[in-house]
């Protein structure tokens, strides 16, 4: 029997990674504050579940200051942008059984 769950990414375990993705999927990008506001994650929390996407090179991290406030955008890269459709494909696969 083949393993159906098997094209599942570990990396987007946790709902605030798969947010992540999902957000940088549709969009250019995202900076840190609109992040953390569309997700409901802390500090924190966004910045570890960002730094885990980014230790596997699914998005890529733009730190800059504006004035004297740090500003940060994330990116989805193209490795990041093809594992997320193969994560979601499987996801759907799972769903409809096939």
């Amino acid at each position: 029997m083949k393993n159906i769950i098997l094209p599942i990414n570990k990396a987007f375990d946790h709902r605030i990674r798969l947010g992540i993705m999902s957000v940088l999927m549709v969009n250019e990008y995202a900076d840190f504050t609109t992040l953390k506001e569309l997700l409901g994650a802390t500090d924190g929390n966004l910045a570890s579940h960002a730094k885990a996407l980014e230790k596997v090179s699914f998005i890529k991290v733009e730190k800059q200051f504006i004035g004297r406030k740090s500003n940060t955008k994330y990116y989805a890269t193209e490795l990041g942008r093809q594992e997320f459709k193969k994560h979601i494909n499987a996801l759907e696969k799972l769903i409809s059984n096939k």
